[in-house]
């Protein structure tokens, strides 16, 4: 059984692009990974390592263009920062929601008093991966109605 608890921020924000990238069914097929920086190397107060877009058609290919984070007519709707121990999810749409989901997943939430307002998710090891992909299936899906 492994033990060990993964908290490097950089390896987290890896696993959570899988989790969005590798997903072709359910909402999360609507999202795509852009913009990704891979020098990022995760600082104190978080450095972007990419952002989120989502289309209004699914994306059932694995070899879609869009899996590669060539997103043409999607929507930014979360930035992604890497942390020396975390990965913060910045949400611009449905945030509502995004806050709702993160509390029932047990993610630390907050909003982020900006214009225009943003909702922040943590994600705090790789088991937390998995959660905060829940968060973002819920966004997606409520984009989607």
């Amino acid at each position: 059984m492994v033990e060990e608890r993964v908290t490097d921020g950089v390896r987290i924000a890896q696993l959570l692009s899988s989790e969005i990238d590798g997903r072709v069914d359910g909402a999360l097929a609507r999202l795509s990974v852009t913009n990704p920086d891979r020098t990022v190397s995760g600082t104190t107060e978080g450095e972007r390592a990419y952002d989120i877009e989502w289309t209004e058609e699914p994306i059932e290919d694995p070899d879609d263009a869009r899996r590669q984070g060539d997103v043409e007519g999607g929507r930014q709707v979360a930035q992604v920062f890497v942390h020396d121990d975390r990965v913060r999810i910045e949400l611009s749409a449905a945030q509502e929601v995004a806050a709702e989901r993160a509390k029932a997943e047990g993610l630390r939430v907050r909003p982020k008093a900006i214009h225009p307002p943003k909702t922040l998710v943590f994600v705090e090891s790789g088991a937390e991966t998995k959660r905060g992909a829940a968060v973002l299936d819920a966004v997606s899906d409520a984009l989607t109605e």
